[in-house]
């Protein structure tokens, strides 16, 4: 179940009203005449089940209500409510399977700001990876692969294609180059104060690496892992399953690729750092592919769901 917030202006209160009592899924209808400041208007509460909540959502910014008053939505953990339980029957599809483009859109779009805090665990990121690379320590590729946060963007991108917003698909494309370059650049620089202090050496670069090799050795694979990881990562945000990111996070070799891609490059190693970075973007494709044509999916099969 989602809780919804309206603040709406008292002209458009009835018709808002009117609207959430005859949506099918809606319950807990509650209404506070004057009781809103900033703005001024009224007050109406609501619970509606997932399933009915993107429609509901987009004929309350039909009413313009998003522009006079707000619209806020919240998830409900639990609800002990008779009167729930029948919303939910009585709306069409599985809550499970709804997806809220305009909450979809938001949280993607905050993932996909550049921000000192996005750079910071790139650039954490990246060094940690950097570290395992050399050392062949795939505990420490898993920890950087859980650190980054990449996917956010790579989501963002993905979300922006499918709705046809140019300027989310701008600022993840940003986010996302900016942030892979910034890292790799800070990366060399890290490989070359290591080596000054004697924690890096070419030799442990060229050594056989049974742990990490695979990352500048990109094949078929490497793309296949990543539109499944794609593909689970992107259910995990339509469906508020945010567990599985995890899962996503340590199957893709984008932010490993990128420090193997740098420190190979400070050593010279020219075939690795152009394995590396084949690896990188043959990931990044797989996950921006896979998540568009999830989306696509989605949006055409919940839409077959409707009455």
């Amino acid at each position: 179940m989602l809780h919804l917030r309206l603040i709406t202006p008292a002209d458009a209160t009835d018709d808002a009203v009117r609207l959430l009592e005859t949506t099918v899924g809606t319950t807990h209808l509650v209404v506070l005449p004057g009781a809103a400041r900033d703005p001024a208007g009224d007050v109406v509460l609501c619970d509606v089940a997932r399933e009915a909540g993107d429609e509901l959502l987009a004929r309350l910014r039909d009413l313009g209500i998003d522009e006079t008053g707000s619209i806020a939505v919240e998830n409900i953990d639990l609800s002990l409510s008779r009167h729930a339980d029948r919303a939910e029957a009585d709306a069409p599809g599985e809550g499970a399977d709804a997806v809220l483009w305009d909450q979809l859109t938001e949280a993607t779009h905050e993932e996909s700001t550049l921000s000192v805090t996005y750079v910071a665990f790139m650039l954490i990121a990246t060094m940690i990876a950097a570290c395992g690379v050399v050392l062949d320590n795939a505990i420490l590729i898993v920890g950087a692969m859980a650190v980054g946060p990449d996917f956010g963007p790579v989501a963002g991108l993905s979300t922006a294609l499918v709705r046809r917003a140019p300027r989310l698909a701008l600022r993840a494309l940003v986010a996302l180059l900016v942030g892979f370059a910034v890292s790799m650049v800070v990366a060399v620089g890290f490989s070359f104060f290591m080596d000054a202090v004697g924690l890096f050496s070419r030799a442990q670069l060229e050594a056989d690496r049974p742990n990490t090799s695979f990352i500048f050795n990109p094949d078929w694979f490497s793309f296949v892992v990543a539109v499944l990881a794609g593909v689970a990562g992107t259910l995990s945000l339509t469906s508020a399953k945010s567990g599985a990111l995890v899962g996503v996070a340590i199957s893709v070799t984008t932010v490993p690729a990128a420090a193997n891609a740098a420190v190979a490059f400070s050593y010279t190693e020219y075939r690795q750092a152009w394995g590396s970075t084949e690896q990188l973007l043959l990931n990044l494709l797989g996950i921006v592919v896979a998540g568009t044509l999830t989306l696509l999916v989605q949006k055409w099969s919940w839409s077959r769901t409707r009455p």
